[in-house]
């Protein structure tokens, strides 16, 4: 049966490196799968991805923000990840909609039900089969990011926006445990390697059960 691992975090928590060590393991384990990312994925929502990430001198509002978001999502569901799935490939995505939850809803402090009401428009009854948190303090991973490359519009946002988008992450991994798998990504790169691992073995055995 398809299944949907979508990678979600603030910045730096080391997200790119864990998304090779995945399909790495998912190769090696001969696991069929689609790697993509949001916003993007497609060619239209990387044009979209660029028009969120760039600072421009037009400050954009938090509702275009949420939109553009979802606009996004629509293409990239409708070219990209329902396709996979409808052919028996996994897809793994980096960033989905609990990064909506997270960064517009937690950050920008937009209504959670107006997101949820975007999501059920959009997405149906589609949701991620397993989610994987990697969870990291805040002023660490901003670290991070900044000795990494020059900062995008969302990663020159100062760590009380960050921390606010911490705490949807926390709330909805709570809510949901059968999905959420929180990763510690403020260890070394092997530890964070080494709980991926574990996670994935154990998902993967109840799968081909």
């Amino acid at each position: 049966m398809p299944v949907f691992i979508t990678l979600e975090g603030t910045e730096g928590v080391g997200k790119s490196t864990a998304l090779t060590y995945i399909q790495g393991y998912l190769a090696q384990h001969q696991v069929p799968f689609v790697t993509t990312r949001e916003p993007g994925g497609t060619p239209l929502a990387e044009k979209i991805r660029t028009l969120l990430l760039t600072k421009d001198a037009e400050p954009m509002s938090s509702t275009a923000e949420l939109l553009l978001m979802f606009a996004a999502r629509a293409q990239h569901l409708a070219q990209v990840i329902q396709p996979a799935l409808a052919s028996g490939q996994w897809v793994l995505c980096d960033r989905f909609t609990d990064a909506t939850y997270a960064y517009q809803g937690g950050g920008r402090g937009l209504r959670q039900a107006d997101i949820g009401l975007l999501e059920t428009l959009v997405q149906g009854e589609l949701r991620p089969t397993l989610t994987l948190w990697l969870d990291a303090p805040v002023e660490l991973g901003l670290s991070r990011a900044a000795a990494r490359q020059q900062l995008d519009r969302f990663e020159q946002e100062k760590a009380v926006f960050f921390d606010k988008v911490r705490a949807v992450y926390q709330q909805r991994a709570e809510a949901e445990p059968k999905r959420y798998r929180r990763i510690d990504a403020s260890l070394s790169i092997e530890e964070v390697q080494d709980q991926i691992h574990a996670v994935l073995a154990r998902f993967l055995s109840v799968r081909t059960l």
